[in-house]
């Protein structure tokens, strides 16, 4: 197996396009094991510490950009993460158990494409877009746009992830992770990530997304639009947590069988809900 420490995103690259099965290491903690699993053996890993523009973070009136190689650590302690950006912090802070979040990287999070961790669902409630590099330039989309299967994103040959942005969103936007597990550290059972947003009493905005019950992290418009207009009464949260249960594609395994997951989405949201309209200010 080569090994390569490019310096600059247009080395990276290179080495990744010129190398058929080479995989880019950020912070190597589930690619090293995958390899030591015998699930991977890349013809190249092409280490990304060296590039330094991937471990900036930079703000602007609009949002936040993290680059890449941002630590889930570092993540998890930024207080500018407030407001809607909240969920995504929560979920960074999280994430399994200390020794992984200080090695854990964003984009690493988001390239391995993984259902069943934290970082994926919190990205979509918060709509954040991702920034790819390849041997074409550079593009900006949507972070749902990337996750095509489990483990599988929409990256081609040469693609990398450069940095992720955060819109901060509607003023007075709160946002908040839940999540459920067996045990402290382990993936959750299911999670739900949203952003709430209030006037008054009234629901003006809300977005969810749902982890570990799907192949890619579920957002489901109707489910939003079921709690826009509303007080966020019993039955308008358990309508959306039903539609939300309705569409999941949840598997049997040992965190839970697919019809436990099912029961628990609308009870996660319930109470994820409560706990985030506690911090607004409509």
């Amino acid at each position: 197996m080569k090994y390569a420490e490019p310096e600059t995103v247009e080395e990276g690259i290179s080495l990744l396009a010129a190398t058929e099965g080479a995989r880019c290491l950020a912070g190597g903690v589930s690619l090293v094991a995958m390899m030591h699993a015998g699930q991977l053996a890349p013809e190249m890993l092409v280490s990304l510490h060296r590039i330094q523009e991937l471990s900036a973070i930079t703000e602007n009136g609009e949002g936040l950009w993290l680059g890449a190689m941002v630590r889930h650590r570092t993540v998890a302690a930024d207080t500018r993460l407030g407001g809607a950006l909240e969920v995504v912090r929560g979920a960074a802070e999280q994430l399994a158990h200390p020794a992984i979040r200080n090695m854990a990287t964003i984009g690493g999070s988001v390239a391995l494409a993984d259902p069943c961790t934290d970082l994926p669902g919190a990205l979509v409630a918060a709509s954040a877009r991702v920034e790819i590099a390849g041997p074409g330039g550079r593009r900006l989309i949507p972070v749902e746009q990337l996750f095509v299967d489990r483990f599988r994103t929409c990256l081609a040959r040469g693609e990398l992830v450069t940095r992720l942005f955060l819109p901060r969103g509607t003023r007075g936007a709160v946002g908040h992770h839940l999540r459920f597990s067996r045990v402290s550290g382990d993936y959750p059972t299911v999670s739900i990530s949203l952003v709430l947003a209030m006037r008054g009493d009234t629901c003006q905005e809300a977005r969810v997304a749902v982890g570990s019950c799907g192949p890619v992290p579920l957002h489901l418009t109707e489910a939003d639009q079921r709690l826009v207009g509303t007080r966020l009464g019993e039955l308008e949260v358990a309508e959306a947590g039903r539609l939300l249960a309705q569409a999941a594609a949840p598997i049997d395994d040992v965190r839970g069988s697919a019809e436990y997951r099912r029961l628990l989405i609308p009870r996660l949201l319930g109470r994820a809900l409560s706990l985030a309209r506690e911090h607004t200010h409509g």
